[in-house]
C-alpha cells in the first residue's frame, strides 16, 4: 500500500521548492504529473552538474514523476490543463502572482471544473505586499530572512549557503501545506490556496530572533561557527588533519566534555551553569577543548566521546557520506535504475513509516516520456496528440 497512492499532483512549477514537495508527495505513492514547457523544458534539467548531456539535479528532483510538456499559455493548452486539473488532488505551480490569471487559469476557473482541488502557489514573495510581483529565488530569501547576516566569521561578510537552502526548507513547508488542505477538504468538501512565500519558511526556523528583537532590541551577530546560545560549539582539527564537530547544547553533554579534554574546574565556574553565559566565555572553553583535540588523532578523539557519551561528530563531504555505516544503515542512499544513465544514486525518502513505506520507483524521465499514457487518459486520440505536437502546444 502507498500511503498517497490516492492522491494525484499536478506539478507545475520550477527551480526548486515547488517540485521537491511535488518529489515528497511523490515519495509515498502520490500520482504526480510534471508538467514542462514543450520548448524550453524544465529549467533544472539544465541546472548543476551533467552526465552524458543528461542533467543529474533533474534525476533527482523529478524522481517517481510521470512527465509530459504542455504549452498553459495558449488556448489549447489551457484546455488540456483543464482536462488536467479536473480530477486531481493538487496543483503546485509558481508562476509569478496574476500569471495563471491572465491565462485563464485562476484558482475561481479551476474550482467550477474541480472544486476539491488544491492549489499551492509557491512564490519569493508571496501573493501580496509591494514585492509580490518580483523575481524571487531561494538566495533571496535567504539574504532577507537573517540568514546570511548571521552566517559567516565575526570580521566577515554576510554570507550565503551554496546550496538551495531556503528551496528546500519551503518544500517541506509546501508538502505539509498540501497535506493539511487536503486534511481539511476532508472535512469541508472544497479545496483551497496554499500560499507559500518563500522568504517565510527560512525565516520560522532561525528561531527566536524575532521574538528577542521585540523584547530587547537586540539584533544577532556573525559568530562563525560558534554559537551565542551553547559552549564549547565549534570545529575543531584533530591532529591527522581532519575536522571534527561538537555541540553541547544540553547542560550535562558540557559538563561530560570539560572533564573529557581534563578540565572538571570550569564546571565550578558560575558562568558555566547555562549555554548562554558558557557562550560568553567561548574563547576558554575552545582553547581548552581545541588544545586537547589538537593532539589526538580523529578516530581516538571520537572514541573517547562515544565513551565520556559526549556529542561529536566528523565534518563529511561527499566522498564520506557515501561510505559512511550509518548512513549505509538507514539506506539514506539507493542506486536507481536509469533508462539514460544506467543507474543512479540518490537521496532516500526523508522518513521512514514503519507499515507503509515511501520508495523511489524511478528517477527523473527524459522530457515527454509519459506525454501519449498522460494526454490518451485524458481523452486526446493520436492523431489529436500530433497535432497538438506539430503546433508546439505539448511535447
Amino acid at each position: 500500500m502507498q500511503p498517497l497512492g490516492n492522491i494525484r499532483v499536478i506539478d507545475a512549477a520550477t527551480l526548486f521548492a515547488g517540485p521537491m514537495a511535488a518529489t515528497y508527495l511523490g515519495d509515498f505513492g502520490a500520482d504526480v504529473i510534471k508538467v514542462e514547457h514543450p520548448r524550453r523544458g524544465d529549467p533544472s534539467r539544465g541546472h548543476g552538474q551533467a552526465k552524458d548531456g543528461v542533467g543529474l539535479w533533474w534525476k533527482l528532483l523529478s524522481r517517481n514523476k510521470r512527465v509530459t510538456a504542455v504549452d498553459f499559455s495558449v488556448p489549447e493548452g489551457q484546455e488540456v490543463a483543464l482536462r488536467l486539473l479536473a480530477d486531481a488532488d493538487v496543483l503546485i505551480e509558481n508562476f509569478r502572482p496574476g500569471t495563471l490569471e491572465r491565462w485563464n487559469l485562476a484558482p475561481e476557473r479551476l474550482w467550477e471544473v474541480n472544486p476539491r482541488l488544491v492549489i499551492a502557489r509557491v512564490t519569493g514573495f508571496g501573493q501580496k505586499g509591494p514585492m509580490a510581483h518580483r523575481p524571487g529565488f531561494g538566495t533571496l530569501a535567504e539574504a532577507m530572512s537573517g540568514f546570511a547576516a548571521i552566517t559567516g566569521e565575526p570580521d566577515g561578510p554576510p554570507t550565503l549557503p551554496p546550496l538551495a537552502l531556503a528551496d528546500g526548507i519551503a518544500a517541506l513547508a509546501v508538502a505539509y501545506g498540501v497535506m493539511v488542505a487536503l486534511n481539511a477538504r476532508e472535512q469541508t468538501g472544497r479545496g483551497q490556496v496554499v500560499d507559500l512565500a518563500i522568504i517565510e519558511p527560512i525565516l520560522t526556523v532561525l528561531g527566536p530572533q524575532i521574538t528577542a528583537y521585540h523584547a530587547l532590541g537586540t539584533v544577532p551577530a556573525r559568530t562563525g561557527n560558534r554559537s551565542s546560545s551553547n559552549a564549547p560549539r565549534n570545529t575543531y582539527r584533530t591532529r591527522d588533519g581532519r575536522w571534527l564537530a561538537i555541540s553541547t547544547s544540553a547542560q550535562n553533554i558540557a559538563e561530560r566534555v570539560v572533564r573529557l579534554v581534563g578540565r572538571p574546574d570550569l564546571v565550578e565556574q558560575p558562568w558555566f551553569a547555562s549555554g548562554r553565559t558558557r557562550a560568553e566565555h567561548a574563547d576558554e572553553l575552545d582553547a581548552a577543548v581545541g588544545g586537547w583535540i589538537a593532539e589526538r588523532d580523529a578516530d581516538e578523539v571520537i572514541a573517547a566521546f562515544e565513551e565520556a557519551q559526549a556529542a561529536v561528530a566528523p565534518i563529511y563531504d561527499v566522498r564520506d557520506i557515501a561510505h559512511d555505516p550509518q548512513y549505509a544503515a538507514l539506506e539514506s542512499i539507493v542506486h536507481v535504475p536509469d533508462e539514460e544513465l544506467g543507474s543512479v544514486a540518490l537521496q532516500n525518502v526523508v522518513f521512514r513509516l514503519s507499515e507503509t513505506p515511501g520508495g523511489i520507483r524511478w528517477a527523473g524521465p527524459p522530457k515527454g516520456a509519459h506525454s501519449d499514457e498522460v494526454l490518451g487518459a485524458l481523452g486526446y486520440g493520436a492523431d489529436d496528440i500530433a497535432r497538438l505536437r506539430e503546433a508546439g502546444v505539448v511535447a
